[in-house]
């Protein structure tokens, strides 16, 4: 099994140096968990970098309450140093830890090209890339009054149809490997009537842009109470071919490898046998291997009965 999707500041809180020891720490934690392979996969707006090159597009939104809540929250996380970074978890890896070097990249309308290059020339081996935000409207903060009530006033198949058309537009840019949390627009609890609509948009935007699907844990933490992708979607990934891999989308230690036997489930039930590493951008296939065994904190329920 894999952790392709591993942070390691939570958000809220500030950044701080990254250490071999620390990744050692998550590796380990990891492997307990039966996982042999993790990736971290920080934030691209935790960086200073991203926002001398992307700073201010929230601008382009019409509501003051949600631009207003978005330049704040992006003032409070871009503070990072990309070049450290990247530098450490070069270390980690040149030191024999099983850790491969990745960032998660959010899709930012009519910017991608400026992501591009951006990260042109970092020795990345792994891309992830994710729609956390419609617009200003960051649709997965579950704690603001501002962001909760925009669901009331947009309209649940709106939301579910604007996330689809970005997600499609993302996989389209090409700047990504992997369509992280695919399904992430569920993350509240509210779904679409007419899920298999979506469903398979986003899957023919993965088969056609050549992406894979994240299969990760975190769902189960939130209102949405399942994985991403929901099994449907992960059947229509899985009948287009398209690669998966698995992960947690851990923001600390206490998460890492989360509920790995039950992605090894979902993954197998949908008929994969294989999973997708990657090298310096280059998948690799690797086999699922044997389900991981239930271990303290990484969440014993089983899919669609989270406590």
């Amino acid at each position: 099994m894999l952790d392709y999707h591993l942070h390691l500041w939570p958000h809220g809180q500030s950044d701080r140096g990254v250490t071999i020891e620390e990744l050692a720490t998550y590796c380990e934690r990891a492997g307990r968990g039966g996982v042999e392979e993790i990736a971290i996969t920080e934030h691209l707006f935790r960086f200073v970098q991203a926002d001398d090159a992307l700073g201010g597009w929230w601008e382009d939104s019409p509501d003051p309450a949600l631009v207003a809540d978005t330049a704040d929250y992006w003032a409070q996380h871009a503070r990072a140093d990309l070049d450290a970074y990247v530098e450490a978890v070069l270390a980690a890896k040149a030191a024999g830890l099983p850790v491969v070097l990745g960032l998660e990249v959010d899709y930012y309308r009519g910017r991608m090209d400026i992501v591009a290059e951006l990260l042109a020339g970092y020795p990345f081996d792994v891309l992830l890339g994710s729609v956390h935000w419609l617009g200003a409207w960051r649709f997965d903060v579950l704690d603001e009054q501002a962001t909760v009530a925009e669901w009331g006033r947009r309209g649940v198949e709106a939301a579910w149809d604007a996330y689809t058309e970005a997600l499609e537009e993302l996989a389209a840019s090409g700047v990504c490997d992997v369509l992280a949390h695919p399904d992430l627009i569920k993350v509240a609890g509210h779904r679409s009537v007419v899920p298999d609509e979506h469903y398979d948009r986003m899957a023919e935007a993965a088969a056609t842009y050549g992406m894979a699907a994240e299969v990760s844990s975190a769902g189960w933490r939130k209102p949405a109470r399942e994985g991403y992708p929901a099994p449907a979607l992960l059947a229509q990934f899985r009948a287009r071919g398209v690669p998966v891999t698995t992960a947690s989308d851990a923001h600390g230690l206490d998460d890492v490898a989360d509920r790995a036997a039950q992605l090894h489930r979902l993954v197998t039930d949908a008929g994969y046998d294989t999973l997708c590493a990657w090298r310096d951008r280059h998948p690799i296939s690797v086999p699922v291997g044997p389900e991981p065994p239930a271990w303290p904190g990484s969440g014993t329920e089983l899919p669609g009965l989270a406590g």
